[in-house]
């Protein structure tokens, strides 16, 4: 703590409170060293809430489990930091600012399809666009919602409440959109005769095209380690799936079919992941740049990005089919795939990966 020095009120006195602390009005306390010169209100209520043996508790954790295994542990993650406490979040998104910031994107949404329900939009889709909405846009919210459940999951073991703090409003951004999407179609579904709002899960499920994709959200739901889950969804899901589909597809797409709805409620995902990159990349450039590590976590990372890039190129290019649904056709799967090659090539290059072959152009 940095309020150390002390003057003595009563030399002879024992009691509680005889000493006077340098600062002990004050409300304002830095047990950690702060980024800046000063400790940002992100930093007062998130670092260090969670406990690390390291730092303070001398007597090691209070509690375990019952095998032994600490309450939380740095064996989670097969990465390794010289100390994993250096990690801040670029948007320095913490309780408050989130709930504010997520309050304000359902209202935005919800004011948009109100808006757009009383003037009659939905029934002026375009009739063949509406079977691209029901049929594939229904497929892709099962997508959003598994790597939301994914990094729910992941957020339990970081080491620390900085790591934890970002993954979980990760999370979080991904489930709200998953019901985003749930809610859009069900709304604009009352407007359209005959629409079907659940037979996007039948194409999740069965529909040749989504298989790959299916198998990803899969295999990225399925790993163990923590770390592995979050460099997935933001490192390989989201530019080679996630950005290709809303905004090389749908935000392009969607105008020519007399559909203005659909790229403002999908517009508030690509916000959403532009956070989410950004805090990312900070978290796994502290470990490609580690002191003492650098050097393994960069032949991990490298070992994850082939394996979830490979899956992921085959995902991509097995969406190809849905960019000829259209009637007007005003987007082309090849640009919006040359995209999604160059987003991953930024992301590589920022940390010094090497991107797999089976994403090429």
């Amino acid at each position: 703590m940095s309020n150390t020095s002390v003057e003595t009120a009563a030399p002879q006195s024992g009691a509680a409170g005889a000493a006077k602390f340098a600062g002990s009005d004050s409300r304002k306390y830095n047990y950690f060293t702060p980024k800046g010169r000063k400790a940002t209100h992100y930093e007062d209520m998130t670092l260090d809430v969670q406990p690390d043996p390291k730092r303070y508790l001398l007597q090691d954790w209070i509690m375990s489990f019952g095998d032994g295994t600490p309450t939380y542990a740095e064996k989670w993650t097969a990465a390794l930091s010289s100390d994993w406490h250096v990690y801040r979040s670029i948007d320095e998104e913490w309780e408050r600012t989130h709930y504010q910031r997520q309050s304000t994107i359902v209202g935005m949404i919800a004011q948009a399809i109100e808006n757009a329900r009383r003037a009659g939009a939905p029934a002026r889709f375009d009739k063949t666009w509406v079977k691209v909405l029901e049929r594939h846009l229904g497929a892709y919210k099962h997508a959003e919602f598994g790597m939301g459940t994914s990094l729910m999951h992941a957020q339990r073991y970081g080491y620390t409440q900085m790591i934890n703090s970002t993954i979980l409003t990760n999370s979080s951004y991904k489930l709200r959109f998953a019901q985003d999407l749930t809610l859009y179609l069900g709304d604009i579904g009352v407007d359209i005769t005959g629409f079907d709002a659940e037979i996007g899960k039948k194409h999740w499920l069965e529909d040749a095209i989504w298989q790959p994709t299916r198998k990803l959200v899969e295999a990225i739901g399925g790993a163990t380690d923590y770390l592995e889950k979050y460099f997935a969804v933001n490192m390989v899901f989201e530019p080679m799936i996630g950005e290709l589909f809303r905004s090389g597809f749908f935000m392009q797409a969607a105008a020519a079919q007399n559909d203005f709805l659909t790229p403002t409620v999908v517009s508030s995902a690509e916000c959403d992941y532009q956070r989410n990159l950004a805090n990312s990349i900070e978290l796994m450039h502290t470990l490609v740049s580690d002191p003492a590590h650098a050097a393994h976590n960069t032949g991990l990372f490298n070992g994850w990005l082939k394996h979830y890039g490979d899956l992921a190129a085959l995902a991509a290019r097995n969406l190809q089919p849905i960019w000829s649904l259209p009637k007007t056709k005003v987007a082309q799967f090849e640009d919006a795939y040359a995209s999604a090659v160059e987003r991953m090539q930024a992301i590589t290059g920022q940390l010094g990966l090497a991107l797999p072959a089976s994403i090429s152009r």
